[in-house]
């Protein structure tokens, strides 16, 4: 149903504003006036709730939660702390807060309520909060899910800013030699040109790369632009294609934080009580690899049929699936998965320093190399117009 924005006054003559989901202008109207207030103008926000919610901000789901899980373990009844987030939120977040608190008013149960904004819950969140509603912790569950969401956007954050370095770097690179060869080199090397004398194949090289830069930059950037178009279509479709080559290469980082998440994921949905074939179809989804995805598939269905889980994962390191053989004998498969996954992010930490600190002295390195090349180029032929001076 479509979301109306409302302004209107209470009887004792106080403004008011917000928003009220209804199946038209008429039921709007009278659901604003069943609240005891006198509508003065009443509009469609414009859509329906998926397309409005489309753009939320995802940020809000792991600080959403929390605030949940504190105002049900403090004793607000669901009804109430739904109208409390709403309230301390605003435009699109607040409105699509409204229409899961009118949804659950109107007897639906929440998980089911959150089922309609699939863009902001993942399916493991609402299965999650439907096993907290079924067994009654459905404040520890969402305390839970808290903790989890805040772990896994640690992890995106590390990888951001271990990328922003690299990035940072090349950039620079590109504009600083793009500055030389385009300004610079052409100044020094018409001196040469104007010689007429033969020139040393390095600096033949030096006027040609300059003269690109000069003539055919377009060209280039409009090479650029369609490798990386090509790139990205290519791994569109032939993703599976691009995963496995991924985790063939040698000293992966990807590996680990594929390895972890998986770990991280299943131990938490078997630990928050979703059924173990559940938790595989979620956790499948969770680690960022379709070979490895393709492979836990597989597992699950093997489970299904009354196999092992150890037993049935393929593509996984022998320690990892050790640790899972373990963990399902001991019948403490949760806490063995949550100590492996911390195992993986610390492997992950260390493989991603070291790339990092091994990429300054690389840059300096073909930095050094091409500084070299200018400076070779330029100063042979001053050292040729020398000896004929003489």
């Amino acid at each position: 149903m479509p979301i109306f924005k409302y302004r209107g006054y209470r009887t004792d003559g106080t403004d008011v504003d917000g928003t009220i989901e209804a199946s038209g202008l008429n039921d709007a109207m009278v659901r604003v006036r069943e609240e005891g207030i006198f509508p003065s103008e009443v509009v469609e926000s414009g859509g329906t709730k998926k397309g409005i919610f489309q753009r939320a901000d995802q940020s809000l789901l792991p600080h959403m939660t929390r605030q949940l899980s504190l105002l049900l373990s403090s004793g607000v009844p669901l009804m109430e702390a739904l109208q409390s987030l709403s309230a301390e939120h605003k435009g699109m977040n607040r409105e699509m807060l409204i229409a899961i608190k009118e949804k659950v008013a109107g007897g639906v149960s929440l998980y089911k309520a959150l089922e309609e904004f699939p863009d902001i819950f993942p399916d493991f969140f609402t299965s999650m909060i439907h096993s907290g509603e079924q067994s009654g912790t459905l404040d520890k569950v969402l305390l839970r899910l808290a903790d989890f969401l805040e772990s896994q956007n640690t992890i995106k954050a590390k990888v951001r800013a271990s990328l922003i370095y690299p990035i940072l770097m090349m950039a620079v690179s590109i504009v600083v030699l793009s500055f030389l060869f385009t300004f610079v080199i052409p100044k020094i090397v018409k001196i040469f040109k104007d010689t007429k004398a033969a020139l040393p194949f390095i600096t033949v090289v030096l006027i040609f790369v300059s003269n690109i830069f000069i003539k055919y930059w377009w060209i280039m950037v409009a090479g650029a632009v369609a490798g990386t178009l090509y790139v990205k279509r290519f791994i569109a479709g032939h993703g599976l294609l691009v995963d496995r080559l991924i985790l063939r290469l040698p000293g992966n980082i990807l590996q680990s934080l594929c390895y972890s998440r998986f770990a991280r994921t299943l131990g938490f949905l078997l630990e928050g009580g979703l059924p173990m074939l559940r938790a595989l179809s979620l956790a499948a989804k969770s680690m960022g690899n379709r070979e490895l995805e393709a492979s836990v598939r597989d597992a699950e269905r093997r489970v299904a049929e009354g196999q092992s889980l150890s037993s049935t994962l393929e593509g996984f390191p022998p320690v990892f699936v050790q640790l899972i053989a373990t963990g399902e004998k001991s019948g403490r498969l949760p806490e063995t998965l949550k100590r492996a996954a911390d195992s993986y992010e610390e492997e992950f930490n260390r493989k991603v320093n070291k790339a990092v600190s091994l990429f300054e002295p690389a840059m300096i390195l073909v930095m050094g190399l091409v500084v070299l090349f200018i400076v070779l180029a330029v100063l042979l032929p001053m050292f040729q117009l020398n000896q004929l001076i003489k």
